[in-house]
């Protein structure tokens, strides 16, 4: 359990915006020292001059970094500078994140890897290259103390049509953290590992297209990517649960050592009955059940001539 924050280092990642922004604040709040990072310079520079006040009045710093978590080596390059400033960080938060939605088969190889890149690699490089250290720091003393919060997604959980490569993304940054957990405990007591997994909240993520790369333009979208987008966004958009609310769960997971963070449990009767399918050996439930409606839509859109 961890509880005490003030002087401590955080590595976020996606901080500029969502849920990594949010988690950032209440770092800064907490008296945290702070490592912004982001693809986005913009944002980035938005959040670094919004928090500097906050985290000087704590006697804390910041160090703000432009870095593509799917690039391996931008990455290493940040762990050394967070190790040359900081020493190991006690909280890793691997949050950034993309989606593409579409047809399983409709998906260029370009936007599988750039996909994958960034939801599944940007996890595997921040662990990667983070956890060594904090398993060092933790060996030189025995009161040191970290956790890693990696975000996945109730897509992590659940298997929904139309949006495959980020189901897929999801569910691996889900298997990964369970292991991370479990080998974590064959080692240490000192570091913790949680994973996020937020449904339907609103935050920058509907509008991942603007940060797609060159190599992975999509060119003319199909009929079931464009409808992908249009209903991702309208149930993204219309989340009750704020990103800010979701980040104090985090913290608050934190303080009680608990893995698994669900912004809408309700949700989990759908993870239920996926979990009954796998058990049962039976045929995969249809995700509409509880809105045919929705679902005779949505075949009757992809099935148009």
């Amino acid at each position: 359990m961890l509880t005490e924050f003030e002087g401590r280092t955080a590595v976020l990642t996606g901080a500029g915006s969502g849920f990594g922004l949010e988690c950032a604040r209440i770092a800064a709040a907490r008296g945290m020292h702070l490592v912004l990072v982001d693809v986005q310079a913009e944002a980035l520079a938005q959040t670094e001059a919004e928090l500097v006040p906050i985290v000087r009045a704590h006697g804390a710093s910041l160090m703000a970094c432009s870095v593509d978590v799917s690039d391996g080596k931008a990455m290493q390059a940040l762990a050394a500078q967070v190790q040359a400033r900081y020493g190991a960080p006690h909280f890793v938060f691997n949050n950034a994140g993309v989606s593409a939605g579409g047809l399983v088969w409709e998906n260029t190889l370009a936007e599988w890897q750039w996909v994958l890149g960034v939801n599944l690699m940007g996890v595997v490089h921040g662990v990667h290259w983070f956890t060594p250290m904090m398993l060092a720091a933790a060996k030189a003393d025995a009161g040191w103390q970290g956790h890693i919060v990696n975000t996945a997604s109730m897509a992590g959980l659940l298997t929904p049509p139309n949006m495959g490569i980020y189901n897929v993304s999801k569910h691996a940054v889900v298997a990964l953290t369970e292991t991370l957990y479990q080998d974590l405990k064959l080692v240490t007591q000192q570091i913790g590992a949680s994973v996020l997994c937020p449904y339907f909240v609103p935050t920058g993520i509907v509008d991942s297209a603007r940060l797609r790369p060159q190599h992975a333009a999509q060119g003319t979208a199909t009929a079931s990517q464009r409808v992908g987008e249009a209903m991702a966004r309208k149930a993204v958009q219309s989340g009750k649960v704020t990103a800010a609310q979701v980040a104090q769960m985090i913290f608050e997971a934190l303080a009680t050592d608990q893995f698994y963070i669900y912004s809408h449990p309700h949700a989990l009767g759908a993870v239920q009955s996926r979990l009954e399918d796998v058990l049962q050996g039976r045929n995969p439930s249809d995700p509409f059940a509880h809105k045919p409606e929705l679902g005779a839509q949505l075949r009757a859109q992809l099935r148009q001539p």
